[in-house]
């Protein structure tokens, strides 16, 4: 038996999110407060009333957990792409849709600069922060197929089309991360999914121009 994707979820299957995101959000809180290494996962089943066999059953690491607020967004971004109007381009439905759900959450606090630095030169942290954004790609190539009413013959183009969209996230983030004068990440992203819907006409010389910056009030 399949599940419709686009069916309402169940008690139990929103009881199950809610306790994944309970574990996520002490993962990273801890580890803010501990450094990576000082975490067990002892200690995050403690901090949310569960036994460590019952952290295992939904993750298979402290550092799977820390990462795990990437994955969440997989569900947004497929809701957000389902629910674009349908007079819009197949891009113009999947930027929308991508800065709909990265918005979700608000802008990214500068003031965690630091902490996300040191979590990403964690090798561990930053192999699971490359898989999150790897399975993050799969559920949206699998949108993009449902959005463009293709076949499984159009697969590779889906996948290719969801690798620059996290490509273009991915870049906006660690610009963001890394430069302390770069600009707001979801105005940076914006640009860049812009950018690759044309062809990156800046770089190549063709077609319009990159889409300017709005100038701050």
């Amino acid at each position: 038996m399949t599940l419709d994707p686009a069916a309402p979820l169940g008690l139990r299957e929103r009881k199950k999110r809610a306790a994944r995101r309970a574990m996520s959000e002490a993962a990273l809180r801890l580890a803010a407060e501990k450094g990576v290494e000082q975490v067990r996962v002892e200690d995050i089943a403690n901090a949310v009333g569960v036994s460590p066999r019952t952290f295992n059953n939904y993750f298979s690491s402290k550092e799977e957990a820390i990462c795990s607020f990437i994955v969440e967004r997989q569900e947004r971004l497929r809701e957000a792409l389902r629910e674009r109007p349908s007079e819009e381009t197949l891009w113009e439905a999947v930027s929308a849709a991508t800065l709909e759900a990265y918005s979700s959450l608000g802008e990214p606090n500068r003031d965690s600069v630091t902490l996300a630095r040191s979590l990403l030169l964690h090798p561990a942290v930053q192999g699971e922060f490359l898989k999150a954004h790897a399975k993050v790609e799969r559920v949206l190539a699998d949108a993009i197929l449902d959005r463009a009413g293709a076949g499984a013959e159009n697969a590779l183009n889906a996948r290719l089309m969801a690798a620059i969209v996290e490509s273009a996230v991915k870049t906006a983030f660690l610009s963001w991360l890394i430069y302390e004068g770069a600009g707001p990440f979801l105005e940076t992203l914006a640009v860049l999914l812009h950018e690759a819907a044309a062809g990156i006409p800046s770089l190549t010389g063709s077609g319009p121009g990159p889409v300017k910056k709005p100038k701050k009030k």
